[in-house]
């Protein structure tokens, strides 16, 4: 073989070559566009889903440099989503944040809270009210303890298995579906924040172990807000009395600030977001604040808001009405979406619905802590 015929074979080999490892990198590594192209939301999405498709559809417009009537920059790509019944399951024995509370005065920590506060989380069951006053009943639960502390028991409450599905620690309570959308918007060049009713740090804690990890910062996560002091300083009307220096630690002090629902919704994402969504999604009236703030007529963008019907009573504990929900939310401007109809696979793979949503806890306090007053 002379030297032309072997220069030939040469430069024909690694041609092949280098298209066989483009071939691969492409199947391993689908670039952005194979990425948000057909086959995006269809993973745990029914094939016919209505949301999925208006979504589908409408993040295909804004994200069009062409189509210069909805194109919208990627620095105003701002979509917020509610936690608890939007990302997560909120039925109770599911509810993150109550049952933490009750764990921790109940089993984990009875020796750091009053006996008012056992009675009160002996005394939550199905139905109860997620307002204010619970709020800051949690508060007043971790005061004295470090944000760190805070922070570190909430990831390690997230370990206990719930007793209302097989299989399932509290923190595997999200929807991929859900999950899907937040990824899906990430790599469409969204921002993506979480506005919740569950406490700040608290949310932070379950993003940073979540699905959703990835695509949510801590600095976009906005919750309720707890009192946070310096220590040495917790009983001082004014933090401008003392100043922070290397070491210091910073506390809860058991005070509270502010729930985030309803119309502080709207107001903490004008606080601290600056400007108006363009996309929402929640899952109940708490979050309609937030949602009309996102669709308002002054928004200079096309907007669109998504709210999550809980209506499958077998994979989940859902009893929302669909026809009831739907024709509601549609009447507002939302676009709803059916878990029992739109939702292909609702949690990770193992995880089914126990025989029985509530399995009451047992006190490890004093005996007569069984027999409770409603809280107040």
């Amino acid at each position: 073989m002379n030297k032309q015929t072997k220069l030939l074979l040469t430069v024909v080999i690694t041609a092949v070559l280098l298209l066989a490892i483009a071939f691969l990198a492409g199947r391993l590594f689908p670039s952005r566009a194979d990425r948000q192209g057909a086959e995006a939301l269809t993973e745990y999405w029914a094939e016919d889903s209505v949301p999925a498709q208006e979504l589908r559809a409408y993040v295909e417009r804004v994200t069009d440099p062409g189509n210069a009537a909805e194109f919208i920059p990627e620095k105003d790509r701002i979509a917020v989503f509610d936690m608890d019944g939007t990302l997560t399951c909120e039925t109770y024995y599911t509810y993150y944040d109550t049952m933490m509370f009750i764990e921790f005065c109940l089993h984990d920590h009875p020796e750091r809270v009053s006996d008012e506060l056992k009675e009160i989380a002996a005394s939550i069951q199905p139905g109860y009210l997620a307002d204010e006053a619970l709020a800051r009943n949690f508060a007043r639960a971790y005061a004295g303890m470090t944000i760190e502390e805070f922070s570190q028991y909430a990831v390690e409450f997230g370990k206990k298995e719930t007793a209302s599905f097989h299989n399932m620690r509290y923190i595997d309570n999200f929807y991929l579906p859900m999950v899907e959308i937040v990824q899906y918007l990430y790599e469409n060049g969204f921002t993506i924040y979480v506005i919740s009713g569950t406490e700040r740090t608290t949310t932070r804690a379950i993003v940073a172990n979540s699905p959703i990890s990835k695509y949510v910062t801590p600095n976009h996560v906005i919750g309720t807000d707890f009192e946070v002091k310096q220590k040495g300083h917790e009983t001082e009307s004014s933090n401008l009395n003392f100043k922070y220096e290397d070491g210091d630690e910073l506390v809860l002090t058991g005070g509270f600030i502010q729930k985030n629902l309803n119309g502080n919704k709207s107001i903490y994402v004008e606080r601290e977001i600056g400007q108006r969504p363009v996309l929402a999604f929640g899952n109940s009236g708490s979050d309609t604040s937030m949602m009309n703030y996102t669709i308002d007529s002054r928004n200079p963008y096309p907007a669109q808001a998504y709210m999550v019907v809980a209506d499958d009573s077998e994979r989940e504990w859902g009893t929302q009405n669909w026809e009831e929900k739907s024709a509601d939310y549609i009447s507002k401007g939302y676009i709803p979406i059916s878990m029992k109809n739109d939702f292909l696979q609702i949690y990770q793979d193992g995880i089914t619905r126990a025989e029985e949503q509530y399995t009451p806890a047992e006190v490890e306090t004093e005996p007569e802590a069984e027999e409770l007053l409603p809280a107040a």
